[in-house]
């Protein structure tokens, strides 16, 4: 009868010793929940961001489209000639800019009559070309402050694909130009036809009798 309260004596400091191996172990596995709680909270604020400023970009673009007032006939007649002419984009991109390159010697440019770009998607990639692509960059500034996709001339050399010098640079408000003309004239208009290539030219001209009428 007097062993029982020695032997319950003798437990306790098992039991101790359990209780503190318990509270330590779950001391431990709460630190790490909240480790990975803040980590996944972390990433999903940074998606978060990523989304808000996606949207913002977007109500951003819609209100530019709405503030910017339809091109006049003689800004799409001088988009046209800039494309042609300056920035010499039938080159790769085809006069009628469905990827028919007109110089064998260059590369053929996606046909943008079927892009899905956005205006400032389209004024984006003619300012800085496209990365590891043949698409040049026609900002004279490109790629010297950070402006274009963050990077510098010094990062497009990791890319295997060299991106090519352009024929000229163009200013700004040329960029806008032909972006003017190209949403005016190919872009979703579908695969070129007489009709079509008669509205293009304004005129009957030669490059509209491949097509029937």
């Amino acid at each position: 009868m007097t062993h029982k309260p020695e032997q319950s004596k003798r437990q306790c400091p098992l039991s101790a010793a359990l209780l503190a191996a318990a509270l330590l172990t779950m001391t431990i596995a709460g630190a790490f929940l909240a480790a990975a709680g803040t980590g996944a909270g972390a990433a999903w604020r940074e998606q978060q961001e990523q989304q808000d400023q996606k949207a913002q970009q977007e109500k951003q673009e819609k209100k530019d489209q709405q503030d910017q007032p339809p091109p006049d006939a003689s800004d799409i007649a001088e988009g046209l000639r800039l494309f042609q002419q300056k920035g010499n984009c039938q080159s790769c991109h085809g006069w009628a800019g469905d990827g028919r390159n007109t110089d064998s010697q260059m590369p053929s440019g996606a046909n943008l009559r079927e892009t899905k770009l956005s205006r400032a998607g389209l004024v984006l990639t003619i300012k800085c070309g496209r990365l590891n692509a043949q698409m040049p960059a026609f900002d004279k500034f490109a790629y010297t402050d950070g402006r274009c996709y963050g990077k510098t001339k010094a990062d497009l050399k990791s890319y295997p694909t060299r991106m090519p010098d352009p024929p000229a640079t163009l200013q700004p408000r040329e960029i806008e130009l032909i972006v003017d003309f190209l949403q005016a004239k190919v872009i979703g208009k579908g695969p070129m036809d007489h009709a079509k290539c008669v509205d293009f030219w304004g005129e009957e001209t030669d490059a509209c009798k491949e097509f029937p009428k």
